[in-house]
């Protein structure tokens, strides 16, 4: 029994410089999710992972990087906050554990994050407004 869905939505990534690239290998980010999902579905936590072609923003470095991965968890009033204002700084600048924090921290501890308007900067002027 599912009883909360949370959402990882990935935004089209620009990246204007040449000098600094993240490409994420889609196999291994498809074996991540099917992981994650065995992981959180004991505690009746569902994971999706969307694309959204319509939505891109320019990616000059890691920051912006986790301003374009979106999670939305309807139940906690999560509506579309950017990976890097769930999370805050990454330590290790691994993709793949910083998802892993975000879902997490929304799946078990989401009065955590600040909502959305709270006027915490974290971002890079990508334009989700948090």
């Amino acid at each position: 029994m599912t009883e909360k869905e949370i959402t990882v939505v990935f935004y089209e990534r620009r990246f204007p410089r040449d000098e600094w690239r993240y490409d994420v290998d889609d196999r291994l980010l498809q074996e991540f999710f099917a992981r994650l999902e065995q992981e959180l579905t004991p505690f009746g936590i569902q994971v999706k992972k969307l694309q959204d072609p319509d939505l891109s923003i320019d990616v000059n470095g890691y920051g912006d990087l986790l301003n374009s991965v979106r999670i939305r968890s309807p139940k906690d009033s999560i509506g579309n906050l950017c990976l890097g204002h769930i999370i805050g700084a990454s330590p290790s600048r691994d993709l793949f554990e910083d998802i892993r924090r975000g879902v997490n921290r929304v799946a078990f501890a989401p009065e955590t994050v600040e909502p959305e308007g709270s006027n915490k900067v974290v971002c890079h002027n990508c334009g989700c407004g948090c």
